[in-house]
């Protein structure tokens, strides 16, 4: 199976940013990818009031602009789509959840998942920044089927700040899983120091694929994220890594590689807790 992931600079024009990423994920489309990656805040990175503005239905009837354009992307160009984290509308109409979609090469929703960890905290640069006060947190995990003519495998869709909780992952490798997703808008602050460690140790430790497509760059309320984009493998080593600026990166998820380092190193058959 052929992963991509797409490294973003969204800012806070919403048909802007999907009019890039119908580009992009054509572009891994048609460098052969079977599975597409967004980043967390791929539609919309701007003021929290008009997130909360925006913020639509994911349902299967569903014809809000972001959940349209990304059924379409993925319909259009045969593909797996992670839409990595858009304001989907909740109970709550102050906070609505951080929600990453999984979209079929046929345009169908097959998976929702609402980011369970929220990012509240005052980083030593001076910024503050209080997830939970515009977001509703969600609490269940999730794990989808993905399939091509070739392989299928489970994949378990997480976002951000919960790549910080180990727990999580170790939860989602025992309902299966081979592949993780960790879209997200990483500050520059903690991304320089943990942002690769923090991926290659998930992978490591649950000997599964981390596909990891990021935010990069200027974005408005003075924010600058990380980007260093990755696909790590079931050894930890990064396989693929978006440069500077907008762009994709591309590799090939070996499964058969996969049950090697598992049979090698049984360490999830050694767990005793």
């Amino acid at each position: 199976m052929r992963a991509a992931i797409i490294q973003l600079s969204s800012q806070d024009d919403v048909a802007k940013n999907l009019e890039r990423v119908r580009a992009l994920v054509g572009e891994a489309a048609g460098a052969g990818a079977d599975i597409v990656a967004l980043p967390e805040n791929f539609a919309f990175m701007g003021e929290e009031a008009h997130k909360r503005e925006i913020a639509e239905s994911t349902a299967d009837d569903a014809r809000g602009p972001i959940t349209t354009a990304i059924v379409e992307a993925a319909r259009q160009h045969r593909v797996w789509l992670v839409a990595g984290g858009m304001p989907e509308a909740s109970g709550d109409a102050a906070r609505p959840w951080n929600t990453s979609l999984l979209v079929s090469p046929d345009g169908a929703v097959v998976a929702r998942y609402r980011k369970i960890h929220l990012f509240d905290v005052d980083l030593p640069d001076g910024t503050k920044l209080l997830e939970s006060g515009a977001t509703l947190a969600g609490s269940e995990t999730v794990v989808a089927d993905v399939a091509t003519a070739e392989a299928q495998a489970k994949l378990g869709m997480t976002i951000c700040y919960d790549v910080r909780f180990p727990e999580l992952y170790r939860k989602l490798v025992s309902a299966g899983v081979r592949i993780v997703t960790v879209p997200a808008a990483f500050t520059v602050t903690t991304g320089k120091d943990h942002w690769h460690v923090l991926l290659r140790a998930r992978a490591i430790e649950n000997q599964v694929f981390v596909l990891a497509p990021a935010q990069h760059g200027r974005h408005p309320r003075g924010r600058t994220t990380y980007g260093k984009s990755v696909i790590v493998d079931p050894w930890g080593d990064v396989l693929a890594q978006c440069g500077e600026g907008e762009g994709i990166a591309l590799a090939r998820l070996d499964f058969a590689a996969q049950d090697r380092v598992r049979a090698s190193l049984p360490c999830l058959s050694h767990r005793r807790l």
